[in-house]
């Protein structure tokens, strides 16, 4: 069975925290897979916030669209531990791109690598239920170095 392999950039420019919450975890006692998603949506909802867009709104009437997905596990994680979710764009074409996260835990001070994740994001147009190009603003935002 092939297994999706997520290459981690060099460098993250956003980094934030979320705690894991009783909600998340599944009946093994861990983090379950299908909140590992649910993460990555929270921190790339807040990397949006923080150039003033969301999903539904990132420039000329353009929103987002998750393409596909891949995660990959690496270790588990458990009620009251906190997430660092590290994210960075990459492969940015016409009308889409990549994000990538790396979720991590600390335990004794270290960091675990609690998984990787990749999601495909199209450019879209709601309206008229089209993808479209990567506005300009938001292309000049993604690319601008950390």
């Amino acid at each position: 069975m092939s297994r999706p392999r997520i290459d981690l950039p060099a460098s993250f420019p956003f980094t934030t925290e979320l705690p894991v919450r009783i909600t998340d975890i599944n009946y093994g006692g861990h983090l379950g897979n299908d909140k590992v998603l649910a993460i990555a949506h929270e921190a790339r909802a807040r990397y949006l916030a923080t150039l003033g867009l969301t999903e539904l709104a990132i420039g000329e009437g353009t929103g987002l669209i998750m393409a596909d997905a891949a995660i990959e596990f690496r270790a588990e994680t458990h009620y009251g531990e906190n997430i660092r979710v590290s994210l960075s764009v990459m492969n940015i074409g016409r009308a889409g791109f990549d994000m990538v996260y790396l979720l991590e835990t600390f335990r004794a001070g270290s960091p675990v690598k609690v998984a990787a994740v990749r999601t495909g994001m199209v450019c879209y147009n709601y309206p008229g239920k089209k993808v479209v190009s990567i506005p300009k603003g938001f292309r000049a935002a993604m690319e601008r170095p950390s």
